[in-house]
């Protein structure tokens, strides 16, 4: 069995690449496994309506390349937030809930990545956080009876922008299906912000954390940075988490359109398994 696995975030490729490509590239590049990406547009919405067929079809793909989907990134509720005041868009947040999470049961995802918002194109108030907890709670209940692991990532806004502040909804729902899955750079530009410290935001979720996103950001920039070229420590945030119990990681980052982009999965794989296997030899040492 593996110390760890290292994932990749499907946009990190260009998008116009069938599931064998991605899946083979994501495998030449060094990777354990690819994360799968639903994000608002309809294009990837209309993956959560997959039929059985499909579904079959992707399964055999990945199980003859020999590289799973085993983390699912779902950013559509930015377009359909669960707290939503407005009946019809929260009504559609959780029936894309129920589809992801039935989709994962389907294609063995393990964890479902949660944007961490209450809403995200209307005003935040009382009355949407208290329906973003309410409708959380019934997600939870949901993902229990498919044994699918929900994770908020930390996001760029005030709401969730740190553990600590995921953990409210966390300790409040008070589900095993419900945790934290923190995006690094996010959390960093957070510490910046407000002079704190990773690690310490990171110890908030103790006992708590699923999976960690591994991205580079500077102040006030949270996509679009190479790694290498930003002010995430990345080798304090992964001896942290891994101290945390986590292992299981996902290297994001986004195709722009860069002729280089098949040497950049290879050095983001590189990169983050440097420090990775770093921990893991430690651990053998001690």
């Amino acid at each position: 069995m593996k110390a760890y696995t290292l994932g990749l975030y499907e946009k990190s490729m260009p998008p116009n690449l069938g599931w064998r490509e991605k899946l083979m590239y994501t495998k030449q590049a060094g990777f354990d496994f690819l994360e799968i990406s639903i994000d608002e547009t309809d294009e990837k919405l209309k993956r959560l309506d997959m039929t059985q067929e499909e579904r079959a079809g992707l399964l055999s793909i990945t199980n003859g390349i020999d590289l799973p989907i085993r983390t699912m990134c779902l950013s559509g509720h930015r377009k359909y937030p669960i707290g939503s005041m407005d009946d019809s868009i929260a009504a559609r947040g959780m029936e894309i809930m129920e589809k992801a999470i039935r989709l994962a049961e389907d294609l063995g995802i393990r964890i479902i990545q949660l944007a961490g918002y209450d809403v995200y194109y209307e005003e935040s108030t009382k009355e949407t956080k208290e329906r973003f907890a309410g409708n959380l709670k019934k997600a939870a209940e949901m993902a229990a009876g498919a044994g699918v692991v929900l994770g908020f990532e930390t996001m760029e806004t005030e709401f969730m922008n740190t553990v600590e502040k995921a953990m409210h909804y966390v300790n409040q729902v008070n589900s095993s299906y419900l945790n934290v899955y923190p995006d690094l750079g996010n959390i960093t530009n957070a510490a910046y912000t407000y002079e704190t410290s990773v690690e310490e935001d990171l110890e908030t979720g103790r006992g708590h954390l699923s999976a960690m996103h591994l991205k580079e950001t500077i102040p006030g920039v949270f996509r679009e940075v190479p790694f290498g070229t930003g002010h995430v420590d990345f080798e304090r945030g992964i001896k942290k988490a891994w101290e945390l119990g986590i292992r299981k990681y996902v290297t994001e980052f986004w195709y722009t359109g860069n002729e280089t982009w098949k040497d950049d999965l290879s050095y983001a794989s590189q990169m983050m398994r440097e420090i990775l296997n770093r921990q893991v030899k430690e651990r053998q040492v001690a």
